[in-house]
Order: structure tokens, then sequence, then C-alpha cells
């Protein structure tokens, strides 16, 4: 698992360290550190025109740093001033190894220079020679703003994000770059696209979660000897070898009924193809046994598509069992409908001692009926909701869309403790919380996975895990991941849609198999 902690956890951290130091060790670690992934970044060191944005704290002492260092090896290193405050230290290191220094901000009608005023009249404007310098580069180093930076960037600082992200050169963030909120990934206004980030101690959470993750570019973790300071950790991002180890093997002893035996309630007359989609993403992934409970037509269907699967006629308006039966998980939802006797049906998945999946209209059931709410709060078996940020908004009071998807962190750990669920935010970047546990964030994936039904294959996927024995928060996370590579993987970054990913679910599934050994 790669480990991210907060702001307050990497100061605390940090000065429990520093306190057993010399003074400036750290620094020259990051520094160090930086300087080595910009020299890998560039064809070629000696003579390459790196470009240093610094603010005036200790991200701007660290690129002035690694601009002395990279000074040595031959680059032609040129220091762009943000603000009226500078590392004095980093700068006196940067012009003795013979780098240059460029007042970043022209003085306006009244004065100004403070990174505290912003533009508009009479406030700093970009110097002529730092635009230059930055559109001129072959590498250019953010070190604007530090973790502890809040809100949108002001001017001049915003400006030259701009201009960076404009360049033509290589750009390589500090710690994370400037503009994204080092613990949720929010980015409000301008912030640098950096094409890599060169992380301290420990992954921060906004490198991890959309907007900020894709302003990232690719993350590197630099030691600096954090690790024994640092607490548990806030949030993690699982790799292919934990994905793996959770992953059901089956043994020689094993039947179909100990590989899981997964009830699917999904697809209706109108959304007959989510029944089809559910059942093979549950197939694809590896379940023991599929039994389909469903209208007529669309048993027909999927017994059609899928000959294996164990059809039983069961429709919510005229059947009077909808209990699951013997099975070892429930999905329901997808393409099911939202009559009352779909709500009679959920009552009764909810009211058993089975683990059941919630999706899709399952979800918005839940969120108009008091009564099936506290159903879902008083399960004792493992409850998984995979809401996308719409279903999100309606199970949480007072919360739009919008909200959602600017606190993807904050919410969906609010949803898990609200509803006493696992919870998986489907988005673009899945998010998965649990109370009481490390929140996890998907690593896989690709926007071709925004695509109509890719939503019913991932609660197949997930409710096969289910059935195999899996948690509810270690389903969710192997399915986000195995779902994330299969859209990858199905038509090699061509337009995929959903049946695509049935085919290339087992694909994704060996790659992990190939890790583990």
């Amino acid at each position: 698992m790669r480990s991210a902690h907060s702001v307050s956890a990497v100061r605390q951290a940090e000065q429990a360290l520093m306190a057993r130091l010399p003074e400036g060790t750290l620094m020259r670690r990051a520094a160090m550190g930086l300087a080595v992934h910009c020299a890998r970044l560039l064809p070629r060191v000696h003579g390459a025109r790196v470009t240093l944005m610094v603010g005036g704290g200790d991200n701007g002492g660290d690129a002035l740093f690694a601009g002395a260092d990279l000074v040595a090896r031959g680059a032609s290193v040129r220091a762009v001033l943000a603000g009226r405050r500078v590392h004095p230290e980093g700068l006196a290191a940067l012009v003795a190894a013979g780098g240059g220094v460029i007042e970043g901000v022209t003085t306006g009608a009244h004065g100004a220079t403070d990174i505290s005023e912003t533009g508009g009249d009479g406030g700093p404007r970009i110097a002529v020679e730092a635009e230059s310098a930055l559109l001129e580069a072959d590498l250019v180093v953010d070190g604007l703003v530090g973790i502890g930076g809040r809100g949108g960037l002001r001017e001049p600082y915003a400006a030259l994000a701009a201009l960076a992200s404009d360049s033509r050169a290589v750009v390589v963030a500090v710690d994370l770059p400037s503009g994204v909120d080092a613990d949720t990934g929010e980015v409000a206004g301008e912030a640098v696209r950096a094409d890599a980030t060169v992380t301290f101690g420990t992954y921060k959470p906004g490198l991890f979660v959309d907007p900020g993750a894709g302003r990232a570019g690719r993350v590197s973790l630099v030691d600096i000897g954090l690790g024994p300071e640092l607490p548990d950790a806030d949030l993690v991002r699982p790799q292919p070898v934990d994905i793996a180890r959770l992953l059901p093997i089956p043994s020689a002893e094993d039947d179909k009924y100990r590989r899981g035996v997964l009830a699917v309630r999904a697809g209706s007359d109108q959304y007959r193809g989510a029944a089809v989609l559910c059942v093979g993403g549950a197939l694809r992934t590896g379940v023991g046994m599929v039994r389909y409970g469903g209208g007529e037509d669309v048993l027909s269907l999927v017994i059609s598509r899928w000959p294996e699967v164990v059809g039983l006629h069961l429709d919510p308006t005229s059947s009077t069992d909808l209990a699951p039966g013997r099975v070892s998980a429930v999905v329901v939802g997808p393409g099911r409908g939202t009559h009352p006797a779909n709500a009679d049906e959920l009552r009764a998945l909810l009211e058993s001692d089975v683990p059941v999946l919630l999706d899709a209209d399952a979800l918005n059931l839940v969120s108009s009926s008091v009564s099936l709410t506290e159903l879902v709060h008083l399960r004792s078996a493992p409850t998984l909701l995979t809401p996308h940020a719409g279903e999100l908004s309606r199970l949480l009071p007072d919360t739009d869309r919008a909200e959602i998807e600017a606190h993807r962190l904050a919410q969906v750990t609010r949803a898990a403790k609200l509803y006493r669920s696992t919870v998986l935010l489907k988005g673009s970047t899945t998010v998965i919380a649990h109370p009481g546990e490390r929140t996890v964030v998907n690593p896989t994936g690709t926007p071709l996975l925004a695509t109509a039904g890719s939503g019913d294959v991932l609660s197949g996927v997930a409710g096969a895990l289910l059935a195999s024995g899996l948690s509810a928060r270690e389903a969710a996370m192997c399915a986000a991941y195995l779902h994330g590579r299969a859209a990858v993987l199905a038509r090699g970054g061509a337009p995929i849609s959903a049946s695509d990913l049935l085919d290339a679910l087992p694909l994704a599934v060996a790659e992990l198999r190939r890790a583990a050994d």
C-alpha cells in the first residue's frame, strides 16, 4: 500500500525529527532527492536550462538548494523570486554555485510587491525576464507554495503557475503542485499542472485524489527519514501486489458453493441490459454460481447470454417470496426500478443476514425512504453502497452533486459513518470509505469508463468478491482495481463499451495473479 498522511501529521513528524537533527538537514535531504529526480527528467543535465519558481516558504528553499546541486552538474539555473520573502540560506547556496536570480514581479504604481497583494491596477506584474525564463526553460521547478497552502493561488503566484503550465518545459512540482490542497486534492482556481511531482517523507492525500491527482503527473517519493515519526496513514492507495494477495484463489478442494453463490437482482423490462452486464461482471470475476432473479423476458435474455446462470422467475410486483435464498451475497439495484414492489424486495434483502451490495435504483429507494435507511443502519451483515456523485448527493442531507465532486474524501467518509456501511464513491477518482478504517483511493481506471453500463459491471465484480468471503471494504477495493485495469486492457486505449469490460476482466485477474508470483 502507498500511504498518505495529512499536513498536520507531516508537520508533527517533521518537528519530532528536526529536534534530533542538525538544523537544515531535512531540507538538504529533500533538495538532494529533488535534484536527482530533476536530473533524470532531462535528456542531458549539462547545458540544460532550468528555471525555479521560488516562493517564500520551505518549498522555495528546497527548490533553491536543488538548483544549486543542478548548477554543480552543469545546468544553467535561474530562480524567479515570486515575492519579497525568500529562503536566505537556499538563495545564498544558489548564488554561490553560480545560479542566476530574477525578480519575478515588477512593482506597481503603489509599490506593491508582496504576494498577499493581488493584481489589478497598481498590483504586481510578472517581469518580462521572468516570463522569458519560464517559456525558454527545458525544466521548470515549482517551489511556489508548500503543503500548507489553502484556497486558490493569489497573484503573482497564479500568473506564474499559468505560465509554467503553458510552457513547453518539463514541469516538476516540489512536494505537490502549487494550488492543490494537500489534504483533499481540491483546486480552487489556478494551479500548476506538473509533469512530475517529487514529494518528501510520505505521500499527501491531495496527490491521490482528483482534481489534484490530475495536476501531479508522475509522483515520486523521497525518503527523508520521517517514517518512524509518522502515525497510521489517513489514506491508502493499493498496489498490484496488495490486490493480488486479497483475490481468492480456487483450491483443489473447492466446489462451486465454496467459491461463492451470488444472487443478482438487477434489470427490468426497461433496462434489461443491466442484468446481463451485472451477471457477466460476476461470472468473469470467478464467482462459483450466480442465481439470477428477474422478470420472464429479462431472465430469458440473461440465460441466453450466460447459460451457466441458475435462473429464477421473480417479478417483485407479483412474487411473494423476495428473500435472497441460500446464497453468499446479493447484488440489488442496477436497472431494477423504483416501483413500490422494488422497495419491498429491497426490504426483504436488507432484513436478511447475507452481505448486500446496493447500487443504482436500490440507492435511490433508500434515499427516498426513512424505513429503508433505518434498515441499512441496523444491518450487522456487510453492506456495500456504490453510488456515483449524484446518487450520493441524494443519500446525504442538504448536499448537492457539486459539493460531492468538490469534497470527495470528506463526503464519502461522511456517508460511511452515516449509513454504517462501506461506501464506494465512483468517479474520476474512486474512493472507498468504511467506518473506523483508512480511506482507500483506487489507482486504476481511465476516462473511457464513463460509459453506460460500466457501473453495472462493477456491481457484479464487487458482488462476486463479496460472495467469495471478502469483507465489504476488501471487495470494493479489489473490484475497483480490477474494473479500472479491465478498462485499460480492453481495447488498448481505444473507446470501449461496458460489454468490452467482460472480456477484459479475466485478463486483469491474470495480470494480478502474475504480480503475486
